[in-house]
């Protein structure tokens, strides 16, 4: 597994861009130097909203160099694993509220040739993930309630960063550790110092008139 980086990575969101040009979007994002695209993958069951499935992971994949994380907001996240890896993403990431099998579906997207994740939504507590520390690649802690951007960070969640980097530490791990929700300028400097290597931006990037320049002011 890969170690805790000293700089954040940068992965904004395309549900916060234009779905008309979310070519353009991804070019955005691979320009201002961000290493990572964002996937926000929703049904409108786990969720309050509907984006969007694989074939536009699969048309966007050509188009850019950048890591794909996908983070399926859906029920029985294991039905569409297999179909994101084919689009291309490098990352699937699940919620372990919509899972039974976690640790068989971790192995499962492993065997696929790909970073396994697990997410947590704010009302979710951390020791229902712990079992599966030692066999994820990274943790997304949700800092909002999922299903829309343009929230508010819940400063409470930055305390399960700074609980999970220390659960790592302890443990010896190297899963990465991901924030989603309320990332701006703001409030990156806080879930960097609370111990996030990955922190995923929204509406903050894509209204950024200089979206090169929020990408290194959110490394810090």
């Amino acid at each position: 597994m890969q170690k805790p980086v000293k700089k954040p990575i940068i992965a904004p969101s395309i549900l916060s861009a234009d779905f008309s040009n979310i070519a353009a979007a991804a070019a955005d994002i691979d320009a201002s130097g961000a290493e990572w695209i964002h996937l926000d993958i929703m049904d409108g069951k786990f969720v309050p909203n509907l984006t969007f499935g694989p074939k536009l992971a699969s048309d966007l994949r050509p188009k850019s160099p950048g890591v794909f994380d996908a983070h399926l907001m859906v029920c029985e996240p294991e039905r569409l694993a297999d179909r994101f890896a084919q689009a291309g993403a490098d990352y699937i990431t699940f919620h372990i509220e919509a899972v039974t099998h976690a640790h068989r579906l971790a192995a499962a997207i492993h065997g696929l040739g790909k970073k396994a994740g697990v997410s947590l939504v704010p009302s979710t507590p951390l020791s229902l993930i712990e079992p599966l520390l030692a066999v994820v690649d990274l943790v997304l802690v949700m800092a909002v309630d999922p299903g829309f951007g343009g929230q508010e960070l819940i400063p409470w969640c930055l305390d399960k960063i700074r609980a999970l980097a220390g659960m790592r530490e302890r443990a010896g791990q190297g899963f990465l550790i991901s924030v989603d929700g309320g990332i701006n300028q703001s409030t990156a400097r806080s879930a960097r110092e609370a111990g996030a290597d990955v922190l995923v931006t929204g509406a903050a990037f894509f209204t950024a008139p200089d979206k090169a320049a929020l990408v290194q002011a959110l490394k810090g």
